[in-house]
C-alpha cells in the first residue's frame, strides 16, 4: 500500500506541483486539504476540488473554518485591539496557524503517515505550519517540496507542462491574499522601501463618495449589529467590510520583522478590521480603568506577537485569552462612525457603563465627589517621595 499523506493544498502554483510531484514522483496517496477561513467563494472552492483531482490527489476536502477562525482566533485580537507595530491587523498570519491546526487535525484523523506544505524558505508561513505540525503530529515527517528543492516558479512550470499539466498559468502583478480578517497585497512595490502601492493594486475600488455614519453595536467586546441590525460577529464584519472598503478605507503598508529575521513589507487591505478595532478601543476607554487598559495593551501586544510567529499553540496563550475575555464584561454599547473616502472618524459612544459620568464631575470644570481642599492634601502627600529624593541629592 503507498503511504498517505497529507497536503495543504490553496489551488496555486506551488500546491499544484506538489501534489503531482507527491503522487507521481514520490508514488504517495495524496490528500488534499484546503481550508476556508472567510477567503474563499463557493465557485472559487468547486474549482480548487477540480484541480486536485486533475492533477492526482487520491482524496480532496474542503474544510469550513470560518466561524472557528472569528471565536478561537479573531476574537481576541478583538478583544486586544491588535494591530502589530500599531498598523497590521494581523489578517494573513492569524489565519496560516488556524489553517495548519485544521490540516494537522485531519492528518491524525485519517491516519496519515505523512504531512506536507508548500511553503518556500523565504517567508513566515513554512515556520507557522511546521510549528503546528511538529506540535499536533510529532510523529509524521513533513515534506516540503518547494523549500527543499529550491523551485523557482519557471521550473514548477517546466515540470507541470512536462507531466501534460495544461493549467493557464498567469504570474500576477499582485500577490492578493483574501480572509475574514483583511486582505493582503505583495508587488514589486513592497519588495522596496520607498515605494506605495497604487490604487489598482488593492482588490477593492473606491465606488462611494460624500460621507456616510454607521453605528456599531458592540457586547461584551464583540461586534453584534451595525445600525441596529442585530447580526453575528461574522456576518457584521463581512457587512461592515462591504460598507467601509466601497470608500477605500483601511488600505496600508505593514513593515515588519519576519520570523526568520529580516524586515519585510507587506500591503493590506483591511477596512471592517481597522474600524472594528478602533471602534472597540474607543469604547473601551469610557468604560474601563486606566489599570485595565494599561496591562491588556502589554498582554495584547505580546499575545499579537506569539500569534504572528506561530505560536498559537503555546499555554501562555490561553491564560492570556481568559484575561482578555474578562476585561469585556462592561465593554457593551454604540460606536459613531463617520466614513470618508480613504478615512474614517470616530464621532463618539453611548454605553450604560460609561465611566465618564457626570454626576461625579466634569472634568477641568466641576468637581463631584471631592473638594479643593482634598486635592491640596492629596497632593502633598504625593509629593511627598519626590521631595525626600531631591532634598538628599540636591548637592549632588
Amino acid at each position: 500500500m503507498k503511504k498517505r499523506v497529507v497536503l495543504a493544498f490553496s489551488g496555486g502554483l506551488d500546491t499544484s506541483y506538489c501534489v503531482k510531484y507527491l503522487s507521481t514522483d514520490c508514488e504517495l496517496e495524496v490528500h488534499t486539504v484546503t481550508v476556508n477561513t472567510g477567503g474563499f467563494s463557493n465557485m472559487e472552492l468547486s474549482e480548487i476540488e477540480v484541480k486536485a483531482y486533475q492533477l492526482g490527489a487520491h482524496v480532496h476536502v474542503c474544510l469550513e473554518k470560518t466561524e472557528d477562525f472569528y471565536h478561537e482566533v479573531v476574537k481576541y485580537l478583538v478583544y486586544g485591539n491588535v494591530l502589530r507595530n500599531n498598523t497590521y491587523p494581523l489578517s494573513v498570519s492569524a489565519e496560516r496557524t488556524l489553517q495548519a491546526i485544521a490540516i494537522g487535525n485531519y492528518a491524525n484523523e485519517i491516519q496519515a503517515d505523512l504531512i506536507a506544505h508548500g511553503s518556500t524558505g523565504a517567508g513566515n508561513d513554512q515556520v507557522r505550519f511546521d510549528l503546528v505540525f511538529h506540535t499536533l503530529c510529532p510523529d509524521k515527517e513533513i515534506l516540503t517540496p518547494i523549500r527543499d528543492q529550491e523551485l523557482t516558479r519557471q521550473q514548477e512550470l517546466d515540470y507541470l507542462a512536462g507531466k501534460n499539466i495544461g493549467f493557464e498559468w498567469t504570474k500576477a502583478k499582485y500577490s492578493i491574499n483574501s480572509g475574514l480578517w483583511g486582505t493582503s497585497v505583495g508587488g514589486e512595490e513592497t519588495l522596496t522601501s520607498d515605494q506605495a502601492l497604487p490604487d489598482h493594486a488593492f482588490p477593492t475600488s473606491r465606488t462611494a463618495s460624500g460621507s456616510k455614519e454607521v453605528v456599531l453595536h458592540f457586547e461584551k467586546g464583540e461586534l453584534k449589529g451595525i445600525d441596529n441590525e442585530i447580526l453575528s460577529p461574522v456576518q457584521a464584519i463581512r457587512k461592515l467590510e462591504e460598507i467601509a472598503s466601497s470608500f477605500a478605507i483601511g488600505r496600508d503598508i505593514h513593515v515588519g520583522d519576519t520570523i526568520i529575521g529580516t524586515k519585510g513589507r507587506v500591503g493590506f487591505e483591511a477596512a471592517a478590521p481597522l474600524i472594528i478595532i478602533k471602534s472597540h478601543e474607543t469604547l473601551e476607554k469610557h468604560t474601563l480603568t486606566k489599570w485595565q487598559q494599561h496591562w491588556k495593551q502589554q498582554l495584547a501586544s505580546w499575545y499579537g506577537m506569539m500569534l504572528h510567529e506561530g505560536q498559537y499553540l503555546e499555554p501562555l496563550m490561553r491564560d492570556i485569552e481568559t484575561f482578555l475575555e474578562s476585561t469585556q464584561q462592561f465593554v457593551s454599547g454604540k460606536v459613531n462612525v463617520r466614513l470618508h473616502p480613504y478615512r474614517y472618524a470616530i464621532q463618539g459612544i453611548s454605553s450604560e457603563n460609561d465611566l465618564m459620568n457626570p454626576k461625579f464631575g466634569h472634568y477641568g470644570e466641576m468637581t463631584g465627589g471631592w473638594s479643593g481642599k482634598d486635592v491640596r492634601g492629596f497632593t502633598r502627600i504625593m509629593a511627598n517621595s519626590i521631595q525626600i529624593y531631591h532634598k538628599i541629592h540636591s548637592s549632588c
